[in-house]
């Protein structure tokens, strides 16, 4: 297994490790988005000790994506339609994810959501078992004046496409 195999590898676990953060406390740490950025970086100077120097040409998708996908990130925040973790974990997958993926990852990323957010809804309607409801992360799921974990979606859109982009099959080809 090659370094860039290794450092693409560790890149699920860090959206695992959002979702969950998410999920479970409305936040996402600063410290995941960071480490995204940072391994990303790490995986382009992996690239280049293995022989395969990332050309502009292959580069310069990720960086457009990851720009295009942060400035939209910080006006759904502004808008308040999403946390700023979430921002930032958009920023970052589309990063990683570049130009060619970021239309469908948008869109999975939305019919994600709105799942999500239709479950909620549906769960906000019944009241939880006594043995749930000692969970205080299952509470404000179940409370109608929490928001939605939307992390848990940009988080699945992402670990499912990921294995398709080019910046996969580079470091699989490595």
């Amino acid at each position: 297994m090659t370094l860039a195999t290794m450092i693409i590898a560790t890149l699920p676990a860090l959206l695992m490790a959002a979702a969950f953060f998410d999920l479970t406390t409305y936040t996402i740490p600063n410290a995941l988005p960071a480490g995204m950025f940072l391994l990303f970086v790490i995986f382009v100077l992996a690239m280049a000790l293995a022989g395969h120097s990332l050309s502009w040409r292959e580069l310069s998708p990720h960086l457009l994506a990851g720009a295009i996908g942060l400035v939209a990130g910080m006006v759904m925040f502004a808008l308040r339609w999403v946390g700023g973790g979430d921002a930032k974990l958009f920023a970052m997958a589309c990063l990683w994810l570049g130009w060619d993926a970021m239309f469908n990852y948008a869109v999975i990323v939305s019919i994600l959501g709105g799942a999500l957010t239709l479950g909620l809804l549906m769960l906000r309607q019944v009241p939880l078992p006594k043995l749930l409801a000692e969970q205080p992360w299952l509470m404000r799921l179940a409370d109608p004046q929490s928001g939605v974990p939307y992390g848990v979606a940009l988080a699945i859109a992402a670990l499912n496409i990921l294995p398709n982009t080019e910046i996969f099959r580079l470091a699989a080809a490595s």
